[in-house]
């Protein structure tokens, strides 16, 4: 027994000098680890950060100026940005680290994650970025510089949705809307040669195309986002198919045609993204002569996130040679340089666009100093969109409308119901325009030797019961800009339409306390600006996108609150 005994106890002993000695040794192994850490950090950025900030400052040069040479600049300064992400041995340092499993500070791991994803899409030859890059940029050009030629007047983008919008004249609506088309035939063969591009690089790297890499790297799962349309296709079919059949009657009688006989040119929008006017409220009247700008900020002001240091070094009116679309772009993440790109004029599309665009500016504007450079970015594509979508929305809103341009009490009585079921319209139509996006992205790139004119039709025929043109066989889909220059983006913007659902349904059940079913604009509300800074700006991609939604709202990514607003 005492032999026994005696035999555990120095079994017992063995064990903890051993456990010890391991332990002592992990410790030495993760000091290494954590040291080699911050010196693969500082090597990195040492190249990044100017190169970063070099590509993206000339981007909004060349959007803003939009000549070869300034393109071709850019795609100079987006090259040395591939070469240091591209870069094997950089690559295979974080790599390394992040397989030892040694580092335990969270924000670290975290970053490592982003990194590694960042840098895997690019390990591939830098002859082929640099390629794809060059393309890329005189694509950009081409859209930039293009105009729509209507009986010898050349037309910007806000010239052809004006008279799509206001024009009864149905000769004169086809030829606008063809003729802003005719931009299809100057890009397809490029950007099918760009798609193909990039399935190369995707393959190499052991994904099926370039879809699927984009999404996989972006920590989403192709087949969750899949699934995730087709219950939005399910939800939305039925309403969408009820509010399209009394569309198309106002629609026939505006236009003095048959219904069998309405055309995509009659429904006020190049791609029937945006609903047309079928409800009795003009909302452009209350924006005519007033100032957008000022306005935007008089209303972020008043929630305490003011932009007046953004639109200072923003570029917000049209004019030749100049992108026609707007964007935010975060051109140094520590010195907060973020610019806003819009052409405005005094209407609720670009009153919505300029409070959108900033409330991506906004997002960037509080990520937290203190965090990383590559964690101080919004938590995902689409959760800034959300953000975005958020503010975006009170354009149309009948109670922000009454705040911030002081109608009468009678006058809002008056739009209330029009005005929500314009912007449930907007919803539902923009929710099946969606559809067509994500569906084509996916089906071009698993196979763009496809014919790709027919594959655009019958998903714009299936999803938004748009009759094609007779015998038109166009490029229609080299027309939409985000195909080339955003690829595999646009799902995220329908993303970011639940989550602004989700965070509205929040802030006023938890924030303001008001009661759901009730019109708010948060104008005066500061702690409305407080708690998206503190839960949703200030930590940045700390967390995995679905983990800060979470610990933001108390719920992970759920279409619930986007059904209850817009299709119940």
């Amino acid at each position: 027994m005492f032999k026994s005994f005696f035999s555990v106890v120095l079994a017992l002993g063995i064990l903890l000098l051993v456990a010890c000695s391991k332990e002592k040794f992990n410790s030495e192994e993760a000091r290494k680890m954590e040291q080699e850490y911050e010196k693969l950090i500082a090597d990195y950025e040492a190249l990044m950060k100017p190169a970063y900030k070099d590509m993206s400052l000339q981007y909004f040069i060349a959007a803003t100026n939009s000549t070869p040479e300034n393109w071709e600049l850019y795609a100079q300064k987006e090259m040395l940005v591939n070469k240091i992400l591209s870069d094997k041995q950089l690559f295979e340092r974080f790599k390394k680290i992040k397989e030892s499993n040694l580092i335990q500070d969270p924000i670290k791991r975290r970053r490592i994650e982003v990194l590694y994803l960042t840098f895997l899409g690019k390990q591939v030859d830098t002859a082929k970025l640099n390629q794809i890059t060059k393309l890329q940029s005189e694509i950009e050009n081409k859209y930039s510089t293009f105009r729509a030629e209507y009986r010898g007047k050349k037309l910007s983008d806000n010239d052809v949705e004006e008279i799509l919008k206001t024009s009864t004249n149905n000769k004169e609506l086809q030829e606008v809307w063809e003729a802003q088309k005719k931009i299809g035939r100057v890009v397809a063969s490029d950007i099918i040669k760009l798609v193909k591009m990039r399935n190369e690089i995707a393959r190499e790297l052991g994904f099926k195309n370039y879809h699927e890499m984009s999404l996989k790297l972006s920590e989403q799962d192709p087949a969750e986002i899949e699934k995730l349309f087709d219950e939005l296709d399910n939800l939305t079919r039925n309403a969408f198919a009820t509010e399209k059949s009394k569309m198309d009657e106002i629609l026939a009688k505006r236009y003095n045609i048959k219904k069998e006989d309405l055309m995509p040119w009659h429904y006020q929008n190049r791609f029937f993204q945006e609903a047309p006017k079928i409800y009795d409220v003009d909302l452009d009247q209350y924006y005519k002569n007033k100032d957008i700008v000022q306005l935007a900020k008089d209303y972020y002001l008043s929630i305490g996130l003011p932009i007046d240091d953004i639109v200072a070094r923003s570029d917000l009116f049209e004019r030749e040679n100049k992108n026609q679309h707007a964007f935010c772009i975060n051109i140094d993440r520590d010195a907060k340089d973020i610019r806003v790109l819009c052409n405005i004029k005094p209407n609720a599309r670009w009153m919505e666009t300029m409070l959108h665009e900033n409330g991506h500016a906004l997002y960037e504007k509080y990520l937290d100093e203190k965090l990383p450079w590559d964690l101080k970015t919004p938590a995902h594509i689409f959760t800034t969109e959300a953000i975005a979508m958020l503010f975006g929305r009170f354009a149309t809103n009948p109670q922000w409308i009454v705040d911030m341009l002081k109608i009468s009490t009678e006058e809002a009585k008056k739009i209330q119901e029009p005005a929500q079921n314009t912007l449930r319209l907007q919803q539902i139509v923009f929710s099946r325009w969606s559809q067509v996006m994500f569906r084509f992205e996916k089906s071009l790139y698993e196979n763009p030797d496809q014919d790709l004119n027919k594959l655009w039709w019958d998903l714009v025929e299936k999803y938004q019961m748009l009759k094609k043109p007779a015998g038109r066989n166009e490029p229609d889909w080299a027309t939409k800009i985000h195909i080339a220059t955003s690829p595999c983006y646009y799902h995220n913007y329908l993303l970011g339409e639940l989550l602004a659902s989700q965070l509205q349904n929040y802030i006023i059940t938890n924030i303001i306390k008001g009661k759901l079913g009730q019109d708010y604009s948060f104008v005066n509300n500061k702690e409305v600006g407080k708690y998206l800074i503190d839960k949703v700006f200030s930590v940045g991609a700390k967390y995995q996108w679905n983990e800060m939604i979470e610990k933001a709202t108390g719920e992970k990514l759920t279409p619930k609150y986007y059904a209850k607003q817009f299709l119940q």
